[in-house]
Formats: structure tokens, sequence, C-alpha cells
């Protein structure tokens, strides 16, 4: 799970989900005249409650966020995590909104109904934890705002010629490996080194760069899909926000990149992108 993919919004989903779980152990209802709340339940002491509003509130939470931090969208019957836990945040907020006007299901436990009986201060703060979780689930796809990057991605050292070796570590096809036995493994000495994905065979002249084009690394702001070199309309690979990313080529106003797996494709979407 890569945390750096989360956004803003998952920023406050968590947030939200926090006070909600605070929210639990707080009074589920408060009674006129009665200022002592030692004898008064909290929302742990409701069943309907906790499996309506505390339990599907940070499960809901817990979904939208693990599916952000997926390298690949998981499903369910058909829908993603994230659309899954979006549902189960509005459905804790429906149950909070309904549990303010009536805490205690109309009855003051004796057989009657009670005037005297109202939401608790857990109740509140639930109702206000839910909804602010929804809001967020639910507006992080169409706000600008919160699909910025939770986390600043880490500046890389300096960017790479483009078939040089890259830094160690990275992960590309070629970078330095440990050697097992004494016996030279792909990268070293010793042994021809395997190009990569789209880079030019021994003996074949490279492709002259498009114009002064260099080689730099840059970062995503949104996760955006990284689609074929031979224009073809299915992604590759979806390029995450806190990761960086090798530009090898400008084509337009697009721009050839290269993942940490050595697969290379074309970027479409060049807006906000953060240059290393």
């Amino acid at each position: 799970m890569n945390i750096r993919s989360l956004t803003r919004g998952d920023g406050v989903v968590i947030g939200a989900a926090v006070l909600l779980f605070i929210a639990s152990f707080l009074d589920l209802y408060s009674i006129d005249g009665v200022s002592d709340s030692a004898d008064i339940p909290s929302l742990w002491d409701s069943g309907p409650v906790v499996l309506g509003i505390v339990l599907a509130g940070i499960i809901g939470a817990a979904l939208v966020v693990v599916a952000r931090g997926l390298p690949q969208p998981r499903k369910v019957a058909g829908l993603d995590l994230g659309q899954f836990g979006t549902a189960f945040t509005v459905f804790a907020a429906w149950c909070a909104l309904g549990n303010i006007f009536d805490p205690t299901g109309g009855f003051d436990g004796e057989g009657g109904f009670s005037d005297d009986i109202g939401a608790g201060t857990g109740l509140i703060l639930a109702l206000v934890a839910t909804l602010v979780m929804a809001a967020a689930a639910v507006a992080t796809p169409l706000v600008p705002a919160l699909k910025g990057a939770l986390l600043p991605a880490a500046r890389p050292a300096a960017p790479q010629p483009y078939g040089a070796q890259p830094p160690a570590g990275y992960g590309y096809p070629g970078a330095q490996q440990a050697s097992f036995g004494g016996q030279p493994q792909p990268g070293q000495p010793g042994q021809p080194q395997q190009p990569f994905p789209g880079q030019p065979q021994p003996g074949q002249p490279a492709p002259a760069p498009a114009g002064d084009f260099s080689p730099f690394w840059f970062a995503v702001p949104v996760p955006r899909p990284l689609f074929p070199e031979d224009g073809s309309p299915t992604p590759i690979a979806e390029l995450a926000p806190g990761t960086w990313y090798l530009a090898v080529e400008q084509r337009g106003p697009a721009l050839v990149a290269q993942t940490q797996d050595g697969r290379r494709g074309v970027l479409q979407d060049t807006s906000g992108i953060q240059r290393g």
C-alpha cells in the first residue's frame, strides 16, 4: 500500500473517523435537569448505534483509504472498494441523523414516551463526524483541492539521462543487483546488459531526441493513466502521486514516461506535474 497516493480528501476521511471513534465513548443521550452523566450510556451501549453509525462509519473510512492506497483497484461484485466505502459512510451519516431526532427509540426505558431526552454529546459529534466523512468521500473525486496529494513527494537526487543506469533501488531492469554465489547478476560487469523495454538494441542507432528535450523526473498531482505508445486506448499502468517517474521523451503536450518496472507509455495529461 502506497500511502503517498493518499489525497487531502482521504486525510479528511481519516480525521473524521478518528473523531467518530472518540465520540463513541461519549453520552448517547441527555436528560433535561440531569447534569451528572455518569449513569448515561455511551454509543457503545446501543446496538443499533454501534452497527449503523460507529462501525459502518469506521469500516467505510477504512475501505476508502485502503482503496486509494492500493496500486490496482480491487472490485467486489463489480464495485470498487472505494465505492463500497463511500456507501458505508453515507449510510452511517443517515443513521446518525435519524438517531439525533430519536436517541432512545421513542421510549424512556419504562414503557412510555419521553419528551425530556435529547441527543447526547457523543451522538452529536458522531453526526458531525459522519457528515464530514461522507462529504469528503463523495467530493474527493470531484473537487480539485481534495484530489491533491496528502504527503509531498520526496525529491530525487538528480535526473539521470535516458539509457544510463538509474539510481540504486529505483527498480528498473538492469539496475545493480546483489551477487549470489559469486555469479554475476544482471547489471553487473561480466554479463551483458539487457536493454530497457523500448530501448534501442545493441548496434542500432539511438533515435534522435525531439528538439532540446532532456530527460527529467516528475511526479503527478493525482492518479493518471499511462497509455501504450502505439496509441491503444487501454492504459498499461497508473501513475500514482508521491512517486517519481522518468520522462524520456516529449510528444507535443504529452510525455513518454518510464515506470519503476521498466514499462514505457504516454502520459497524455501533463497538467500540474511536479518536476524534480
